[in-house]
């Protein structure tokens, strides 16, 4: 009888620990540290299970619908929204609407409380500057298909990550112009790489002139002292925009520890948490208004047009 109550006991304590599991789409190097910092402000312990690089988003996502009817993390901290809300229509997500969301745009929440929108990045080309002269600099996403820079460009696939979400908001905003953009793109010989991270790595080294990456790939690049700019694409007056796209948080129905991911949640969502966010070398870009940032990032409103977007539609 001791053993078989020392067993159900066992089978138990997950439930009653002060531990969270969180799945964390946002790159290691960035996010871990946070997550320690959490652990040692609350004393709840926390089990991170990471994205890789090349299947970013898209691997925990699968795995969270996959795990839907026994659900093994409290909270996802996804790099984008457009698959957090694919989660959402899975029925893969609690309600949950954190007090520390206060002073957060609308725009950045689900209306219904499913999700929370935090530390955004914007989608920028980064330009080799020992290749291309600043008078040459792209200045337009179409300038990818231009043939002077045929087989010079690069931009990770479009299949998981910023990416993806960022060829979603193409095609919903004009499906016939995002047919055309990406067959330009195959006709001018760009090249598919596996990530964010991967473009900003072969410009820096000057395998390519300039390629699509995330503002955070941008200033890790920077620290390192690549020979590389950003430019943000398409931000004259009447022309399409800027895209920016927020970090999201969730919390998952029928968590085991939800007391604990509510917590986390409060906790990353606070503005101090988007103001170290901005200051780390990550660079995130908070969405409320009025957080500390370095002289070094451009908020949306220093950049000029900002692209809107629906994201129930992404």
């Amino acid at each position: 009888m001791r053993n078989v109550i020392v067993a159900v006991l066992a089978l138990l304590s997950p439930l009653f620990a002060d531990e969270v599991h969180v799945y964390v789409s946002l790159d290691e190097e960035h996010s871990a540290k946070v997550l320690k910092d959490f652990e040692a402000e609350t004393g709840v312990t926390v089990v991170a299970t990471y994205d890789t690089e090349a299947t970013k988003t898209v691997g925990l996502v699968q795995r969270l619908i996959r795990e839907k009817s026994d659900p093994q993390a409290d909270v996802y901290w996804n790099n984008e929204l457009a698959t957090t809300i694919k989660l959402k229509e899975h029925g893969v997500l609690a309600r949950y609407v954190s007090p520390a969301a206060e002073g957060i745009p609308a725009e950045f929440k689900d209306g219904a409380g499913y999700w929370t929108g935090f530390a955004a990045r914007g989608r920028v080309l980064i330009v080799n500057t020992d290749l291309v002269k600043p008078g040459d600099f792209p200045k337009s996403m179409w300038d990818l298909c231009d043939p002077k820079w045929k087989g010079k460009t690069c931009m990770a696939r479009p299949a998981t990550g910023t990416t993806a979400a960022h060829a979603a908001v193409l095609y919903v905003r004009d499906e016939a112009k995002a047919d055309e953009y990406f067959s330009k793109l195959a006709s001018n010989h760009v090249t598919w790489l596996t990530g964010n991270a991967h473009c900003m790595r072969e410009v820096s080294a000057g395998r390519f002139h300039f390629g699509w990456t995330d503002t955070d790939d941008y200033f890790v690049a920077k620290l390192k002292n690549s020979p590389v700019a950003q430019v943000f694409p398409d931000a004259g007056a009447g022309e399409a925009g800027v895209l920016y796209i927020p970090n999201s948080l969730v919390l998952i129905e029928g968590a085991k520890h939800a007391d604990a991911g509510k917590k986390l949640i409060d906790w990353l969502l606070r503005p101090e948490t988007e103001e170290r966010l901005a200051q780390s070398a990550t660079a995130q870009i908070p969405v409320r208004p009025g957080v500390k940032v370095p002289d070094h990032i451009r908020r949306p409103d220093q950049i000029g047009t900002v692209m809107h977007v629906d994201w129930n539609r992404v």
